[in-house]
């Protein structure tokens, strides 16, 4: 495994970064906790998750299934380099009370402890903010966030799906009361999405974050779906299958698969190996539900993509540019 520092931190992390989401919903407890034994036996040390995970009624169940992973010894939890998230409502369905979602004080401060307690752990490396609340300003986040630094439930705080303006000024904030502010951001960015480009990563490259794509493969758009489909093995649901109703991207990742297959490269895993050379990236989350998927996504940190190839992925999938050159001048 390679290892990178987390944006301006002093903390190095692995340059792929594990996602759960998959834990509880598609994946047992059981094969959660072997997935999570491989990975860091590769050297994957950085996990992500989120209080949301589980979704509907189960929400919070990823990080229970985690906490019983940490509780099983061995060093796990000093390994490991904790990310999760806070934001959605975590009440039951039908049972919305006000202040139990979003970024107030009061409930950063309830969504912690509760964190805390399904993770079976005393801290949390980052706590990322999983959306923007345009609702609270960053002065009582940052007051909040302080507070739990202080206590020493919280090391870090990143954001997820921050636009560029709000990475901004949530750094502006935080500079000017003397705060360390954002360190990563995690946003949607791979081969066939690509606008972050315009803004977001480079106002994270700017103030320093370290860039977490989500999503890398798009819904398994990237992953070889055409072989896939083929063979009989495409998924019947999701983003991949919605966007192949469209016969301009239909096309698109043929040529993709074609080029791919040219040079003898897994579609998956060269969709990870390019995120891995774009500027101010630290690494992409990778969501395996299987040993096999983990596997894949491991050969593509070795895997070195040519020129030839490089310029093939650019061609078939063009950024926006930069702001404002992509819409202005």
């Amino acid at each position: 495994m390679k290892y990178t520092q987390l944006g301006r931190t002093g903390l190095k992390v692995s340059r792929l970064v594990l996602g759960t989401m998959n834990f509880g919903p598609q994946t047992d407890e059981a094969d959660s906790h072997a997935i999570m034994d491989a990975a860091l036996a590769s050297g994957i040390n950085y996990f992500d998750t989120a209080n949301v995970y589980g979704w509907g009624e189960n929400k919070g169940r990823t990080e229970e299934i985690i906490g019983t992973w940490f509780a099983n010894g061995g060093g796990r939890r000093d390994k490991t380099v904790l990310a999760t998230k806070v934001y959605g409502n975590m009440t039951g369905d039908g049972d919305v009370w006000p202040n139990h979602d979003r970024l107030s004080a009061v409930n950063i401060r309830r969504a912690v402890e509760a964190s805390l307690k399904r993770l079976q752990t005393d801290y949390i490396d980052i706590y990322q903010f999983h959306h923007i609340d345009r609702r609270t300003p960053f002065e009582e986040i940052w007051q909040a966030i302080d507070v739990l630094i202080q206590q020493g439930k919280i090391l870090y705080a990143g954001s997820s799906n921050f636009p560029g303006y709000k990475i901004a000024q949530a750094n502006e904030t935080a500079a000017r009361h003397g705060r360390v502010g954002l360190v990563s951001e995690q946003c949607l960015y791979n081969l066939a999405e690509r606008r972050a480009e315009m803004e977001v990563i480079p106002a994270a490259q700017e103030y320093g974050l370290g860039v977490i794509p989500w999503s890398p493969l798009h819904g398994g758009l990237l992953g070889g779906v055409l072989k896939k489909e083929s063979e009989g093995k495409r998924r019947k649901d999701g983003r991949s299958a919605s966007a192949l109703e469209s016969t301009t991207v239909r096309e698109q990742v043929q040529r993709y698969e074609d080029l791919l297959d040219k040079h003898g490269i897994a579609p998956g895993e060269a969709a990870l190996a390019w995120l891995l050379t774009r500027p101010g990236v630290t690494g992409p989350i990778v969501g395996p539900r299987t040993q096999e998927q983990l596997d894949s996504a491991l050969r593509a940190v070795e895997l070195e993509l040519g020129e030839e190839v490089l310029s093939g992925l650019d061609e078939i999938f063009p950024g926006p540019g930069p702001s404002p050159e992509a819409f202005a001048w």
